[in-house]
């Protein structure tokens, strides 16, 4: 359980975000810049682990970035380390343009070229497991196993093809700043403070690592600050995660083990999350495709300890444990 609210001064977040601390610890990160096709894409390597530690993959959501992995990181610590990047349109990757999932999946193994990995687990949230998935089907000797957080399975229908109606339907608020501006770090973060999932973290103990994910995303001179996520992308990647044939059947198509965890509730808070037990069962998974529901929203799934301690454990569990015969034994070189 959360111990009680503590309500913090906009400047108290903003200065927990710059030390990126939760209870006076720090997640250890340092930042790689990747080549890929048309640029470089920045990367976050987050925890703290021994020489020789496996070093998995983790991708992120639809107008996310690398940050968001940081708690679980933390979770990790001692254990692995995470290769967290800003995707394509995002954050520091913002001046990459995406035309859709195959651009991720195949930034997925440049990095896994850039550092030497060899068949790592991947990990992906939202439309990061979508990439996740998409990457390892598509390179099957490149990944020894993919656990799927809230994503990765096919979404129901929306009953409409306008793309912006869908998503601000589904992500509101995130949705919405993309075309807003902001007077500074403090109004950034008061946006965010009304949304119904995320906000009321910014009075938890997740303060510091949500702070620190929710301004990576902010750019721009004082009185124009906005949001680096750019339209559209996120547009062009929704589009594949509703149409695209091979990210549909990605999941079907993997020939390693794989955990999907599901959130219980929405990315607003709705009492029904992007996945139920039934459409799951619907959908035949594999046998390898282990599931498991947390008690957790979309967003909370990488901030409420509980679901974040899951999510670590089930990739410690593939990237420290056997995995379909294969090494997955693989650090940072």
């Amino acid at each position: 359980m959360w111990p009680a609210r503590t309500c913090r001064a906009p400047g108290d977040i903003r200065n927990l975000a710059l030390t990126n601390q939760i209870g006076g610890r720090r997640v250890q990160r340092r930042t790689e810049r990747v080549p890929v096709v048309d640029g470089e894409l920045v990367v976050h390597l987050l925890g703290d682990a021994p020489a020789g530690a496996p070093t998995v993959l983790a991708l992120h959501g639809i107008s996310s970035n690398g940050l968001a992995w940081a708690p679980v990181a933390e979770a990790l610590t001692g254990r692995l380390t995470l290769l967290a990047p800003d995707l394509r349109g995002r954050a520091e990757s913002a001046h990459l343009r995406s035309t859709g999932l195959a651009d991720h999946a195949r930034d997925a193994l440049a990095v896994l070229d850039h550092f030497g990995l060899d068949a790592p687990v991947l990990a992906g949230h939202a439309m990061g497991a979508f990439a996740a998935a998409l990457a390892a089907a598509t390179a099957p000797d490149r990944v020894s196993g993919v656990v799927l957080v809230d994503g990765g399975l096919p979404f129901p229908a929306p009953g409409t093809f306008d793309v912006d109606e869908v998503l601000h339907g589904i992500i509101g608020p995130a949705m919405d700043r993309l075309t807003m501006v902001f007077e500074d770090e403090d109004a950034y973060l008061d946006h965010w403070r009304a949304h119904p999932s995320l906000g009321p973290h910014l009075d938890t103990p997740a303060v510091g690592h949500l702070a620190a994910y929710l301004l990576h995303d902010l750019a721009g001179p004082r009185g124009q600050m906005r949001s680096t996520s750019s339209l559209e992308c996120v547009r062009a990647d929704w589009t594949d995660l509703m149409s695209d044939p091979a990210t549909l059947s990605a999941v079907h198509a993997l020939q390693c083990p794989a955990r999907l965890l599901w959130a219980a509730r929405g990315p607003l808070g709705q009492a029904e999350g992007l996945y139920t037990a039934a459409r799951i069962a619907a959908a035949h998974l594999p046998s390898d495709v282990q599931v498991r529901r947390l008690d957790a929203d979309h967003y909370g799934i990488l901030l409420q300890p509980p679901a974040v301690r899951a999510v670590a454990d089930a990739v410690a569990g593939l990237a420290l444990g056997p995995a379909s015969g294969r090494t997955s034994h693989t650090g940072v070189r």
